[in-house]
């Protein structure tokens, strides 16, 4: 899993309230496993019109917010089924931080493990920087290491905010590690406990 320690990218506002994962993948796209490939299906059934053709009045769609990396959106994001492909095509799509008033419990959980941060910020921030990002291109850095959100590119005026993320969730952010990786870093104790097993408890194989 890559690991996030700082990051900075353009900001994309969706100012719409409890986005659910059918809205953010729609359920004809799980269809697979594989982790890559959904980046195109994000948000489709607001992307897209009819006839498949982008719509312009959906916010991603702005060549404003061309290669945008970090997404500003309202309260209650993802929430709604635990399908994990929802982590998936946000991160294939680009996105390597979600700022929101609050997020789905299962789905936040499913974020950390595909190193997708989500920062928890007060609604009176996040309107700051919806008015920023709407207006004009602009651009922020997410600091996981110093739990900082700062202005760049594109704000009239300076913004900077604090930021806490549960301790765990932060460690395998910052370690690029995930339950796999996790379990692989006590490999040689895992060896030495299978080494001291008596033989009636060795695996059968065949």
């Amino acid at each position: 899993m890559q690991s996030f320690r700082t990051h900075t990218g353009v900001a994309a506002v969706l100012a719409r309230e409890n986005v659910d994962t059918d809205q953010i993948i729609p359920k004809q796209f799980l269809k697979r496993i594989e982790r890559t490939g959904y980046g195109d299906a994000l948000f489709f059934g607001w992307r897209y019109d009819a006839q498949g053709n982008p719509d312009p009045n959906f916010p991603l769609n702005a060549p404003m917010y061309s290669g945008a990396s970090i997404l500003i959106a309202g309260k209650n994001f993802g929430c709604g089924s635990s399908r994990e492909h929802a982590a998936w095509a946000l991160r294939d799509f680009g996105f390597r931080a979600i700022l929101a008033p609050s997020f789905a419990d299962i789905f936040s959980t499913n974020c950390v493990k595909n190193g997708l941060l989500l920062v928890t910020l007060g609604e009176k921030e996040i309107a700051q920087l919806t008015a920023h990002a709407s207006a004009q291109r602009a651009s922020l850095t997410v600091d996981l290491e110093k739990c900082q959100i700062a202005s760049q590119e594109g704000f009239a005026t300076e913004f900077k905010a604090e930021f806490k993320v549960d301790a765990f969730k932060r460690m395998c952010l910052l370690e690029g590690l995930d339950e796999i990786g996790m379990t692989l870093k006590r490999d040689s104790d895992i060896g030495a406990y299978e080494s001291r097993r008596p033989s009636f408890m060795s695996r059968i194989t065949g």
